[in-house]
């Protein structure tokens, strides 16, 4: 990707639909002259009296409890420096996101323009009662850590400086793994330490809670050691000055145990490993580039115990598996403060977290078999879903036992329910996609490559590593388009009506006669069938030319399903196909069957449907909870189109007794697990979320998704072919780039999962 493309990405993603990345949302109805009058004058008057009353009835009555104020100057911008306060605000705002769609955390972006240390602390004392915390975030040291003890002093709400906490508290959970793996014990290691900002002292400091001894941490900074000969050490750095007399970073790791890295790019030499102890363990956390390069590391020392801050390596130390947490558990018990206790125990939480059997979601957003504790494996991975369940219980209790909680909590398990609930909206699924697909990309057939649509998504299938695009298309205009975007790959660009491809239509052409020449195929129709891009894609995938494919942008659906269905054919012991959509709903991931192929299924079919349905659900690492909807509820009708699917659910009970399914339901009595239960108790579904919809046709499947998209903004990944021979996935008529990238991970999974069983 060039670095024009790059920039042009970077902006426009910025800019479009709506300038910037987080927005206010109302939470209350609004649509009637009532909710007006109660919402603001004269309703609003009356909690604002009893705010007025007791301060603490803000967290009643207003979006206070929930709210975190990410504040920062612009001083110390991750890679970019002092660019100054408005500069720092897409950062900021990034910020906000990540506290939203893993904890659900609403936020403000504050970005004061000022680096007198006074005037910051004042402007945040007195913007302070609008929130429940404060997150600091890219303050330069040593101003920050300043500015973060006197709030914490100054304020009565939770503050914390991410910059600093953050990686000390994900390195230190990762650093008691480590240890333990290594067979070693945290008061006799020897560390060193390159860099001396406010993440370094930080990180030392914390480990030192973890048994670290003083005298055994060696800390760098730009000009050398740490050391009590030295008079240009700032109040932070004169807590780390060590006696020992090193000259050097070389000098200082001979027989040490532990390296962390908070400074630059290649400042780690192999030869310098090679002088480390037994077991060493090495955090190198610079970022994008670390001290030392995973490859040549894990090449230098084959019983090394390595972490990075990058994610295309085991091990990654990322912020996101805390700050999002730490807030979730503090605002959940209105603590005053983020005390020692809170982040030892969030420490804990994840060091915990990491020696639990992973779900096997987990496994297959990574590609393992099976994850398991040990040397590539002493953090949990970002996309864990239990985090949200497991740190802020941990931090929640700490700051009960702690005296800092006003309002704690009674009923644990009803709270981790509610935790759980609170992360339905977010995407996790979408990027364990993208992640499992990037571990054994596949080639993937764009057939309909010369749309510009369609260029934008296969560029981003190759830039993001997803799969290795085969475009399909007038070779002039997809060559323009190309270029146009800056898109600028040696990939395949292949125009089936071209002369260049004459040998291989011819190929292709005698395959598909040979097949069917007593079909009344003649070799010229088949020749001339080789030109249409569809055929000559489904004849590529047949050959082995390709791994999958996907078509559908500018032709109907049923149009581009013949094709397919004629040359490559369903999968073995598989009598027809159908199509589910993924919905990425607020309620959480939602399966809708069939959605695009069969149009009345009779009993038998259905069942057949919810069964493939059921393996593509697993395939995303859930397991799959059924509902049959109907317009009818377990026999509340005879009617010949509820009977049907009171059948399906027989023949499912009698074929498939360990798959939850039920039905026929009604969908809200589907969905509502409170309402369902309270009805039928009796049913499969009982005290179960349905995250998979069974329609009775194509009609009420098809409408159902598509007004979920539109009405609901509900992101779609699909139509999601089922059945087929191989990979082969058809989209919906005008797709989007977002849709078409979604169907090319889909594609890349589904030759990845046909793979295994070849």
């Amino acid at each position: 990707m060039s670095d024009i493309s790059k920039r042009s990405d970077a902006l426009n993603y910025h800019e479009f639909p709506t300038p910037g990345k987080i927005q206010v949302v109302p939470t209350k109805k609004y649509s009637s002259q009532r909710d007006l009058s109660l919402a603001y004058s004269p309703g609003v008057a009356e909690p604002c009296l009893e705010i007025e009353k007791d301060k603490a009835n803000a967290y009643k009555y207003t979006i206070k409890g929930n709210l975190v104020a990410v504040i920062s100057n612009g001083t110390a911008v991750l890679g970019l420096g002092d660019i100054g306060a408005e500069a720092s605000k897409p950062v900021m705002e990034g910020k906000g996101l990540l506290f939203k769609i893993f904890a659900d955390i609403d936020v403000f972006d504050i970005e004061i323009d000022t680096k007198d240390i006074d005037k910051f602390v004042e402007t945040v004392k007195n913007i302070a009662p609008t929130f429940g915390g404060i997150n600091l975030e890219d303050i330069k040291a040593p101003e920050a850590f300043e500015i973060e003890r006197r709030l914490k002093e100054e304020l009565n709400i939770p503050v914390m400086h991410d910059d600093q906490h953050g990686t000390a508290i994900i390195s230190a959970a990762a650093l008691l793994n480590a240890v333990e793996i290594a067979g070693k014990k945290m008061k006799n290691i020897k560390m060193v330490i390159s860099g001396a900002g406010a993440a370094a002292v930080s990180c030392a400091r914390l480990y030192k809670t973890f048994g670290i001894k003083p005298e055994n941490i060696i800390m760098f900074d730009s000009k050398g050691a740490i050391t009590n000969k030295r008079a240009d050490l700032s109040f932070e750095k004169l807590e780390f000055v060590t006696a020992t007399q090193v000259k050097n970073l070389a000098q200082a790791l001979e027989n040490a145990d532990v390296f962390i890295g908070l400074s630059k790019a290649g400042i780690l030499l192999p030869e310098m490993l090679m002088k480390m102890a037994k077991n060493p363990i090495v955090f190198a956390l610079a970022n994008p580039d670390p001290e030392i390069s995973y490859e040549d590391a894990i090449k230098t020392r084959k019983d090394l115990i390595m972490a990075t801050g990058r994610s295309d390596h085991p091990n990654q130390v990322n912020n996101v598996l805390g700050f999002p947490f730490i807030f979730r558990g503090a605002l959940d018990v209105r603590a005053t403060k983020i005390n020692e206790e809170m982040k030892k125990a969030a420490v804990l939480a994840l060091a915990e977290l990491a020696r639990e059997p992973v779900p096997e979601q987990v496994n297959i957003a990574y590609g393992e078999t099976k994850l398991t504790f040990g040397r590539d494996y002493i953090i949990p991975k970002p996309i864990d879903p239990r985090l949200i369940a497991f740190v802020p219980p941990a931090v929640a209790r700490a700051a009960m036992e702690s005296g800092v909680a006003t309002k704690p909590i009674l009923d644990w398990e009803k709270y981790k329910e509610e935790l759980l609930s609170r992360m339905g909206s977010d995407n996790k699924i979408i990027r364990m996609m993208y992640n499992r697909a990037k571990i054994n990309p596949k080639r993937v057939i764009f057939a309909e490559a010369d749309h510009i649509d369609v260029i934008k998504a296969a560029q981003i299938v190759y830039e993001e590593g997803i799969g290795h695009p085969i475009l399909l298309g007038k070779k002039e205009i997809i060559q323009t388009l190309m270029k146009e975007i800056g898109f600028d790959a040696n990939i395949p660009v292949i125009d089936p009506k071209s002369e260049e491809e004459c040998e291989r239509k011819n190929r292709y052409a005698k395959i598909y006669w040979k097949a069917r020449e007593r079909k009344g195929v003649t070799f010229l129709s088949a020749q001339n069938l080789m030109r249409e891009r569809n055929y000559f894609a489904a004849m590529m995938l047949n050959e082995g030319d390709a791994d999958a494919l996907i078509s559908g942008y500018s032709r109907s659906y049923p149009t581009v399903v013949k094709p397919m269905l004629e040359l490559i054919g369903t999968a073995k012991n598989v009598s027809r196909v159908a199509a589910t959509n993924l919905m990425i709903t607020r309620r959480g991931p939602l399966f809708v069957s069939d959605t695009a192929i069969n149009i009345d299924p009779d009993a038998k079919a259905l069942a057949k449907i919810a069964s493939m349905t059921a393996r593509v659900v697993k395939m995303f690492g859930i397991e799959p909870v059924i509902g049959m909807v109907s317009f009818s509820n377990f026999g509340s009708s005879e009617s010949e189109k509820a009977s049907k699917v009171r059948e399906a659910v027989k023949q499912l009970h009698k074929s498939y007794p360990n798959l939850c399914v039920d039905g026929e339901l009604q969908t809200d009595f589907a969905l509502n697990e409170e309402l369902r239960d309270s009805r039928f108790p009796f049913s499969k579904l009982a005290g179960k979320k349905v995250n998979t919809l069974i329609f009775p046709n194509l009609d009420s499947a098809n409408i159902t998704y598509k007004l979920l998209k539109e009405l609901n903004h509900a992101d779609s990944i699909g139509p999601i072919m089922m059945g087929m021979k191989k990979p082969v996935h058809i989209l919906q008529f005008g797709a989007s780039v977002d849709e078409i990238v979604n169907m090319a991970a889909i594609a890349v999974i589904d030759a990845q999962e046909k793979e295994k069983v070849k």
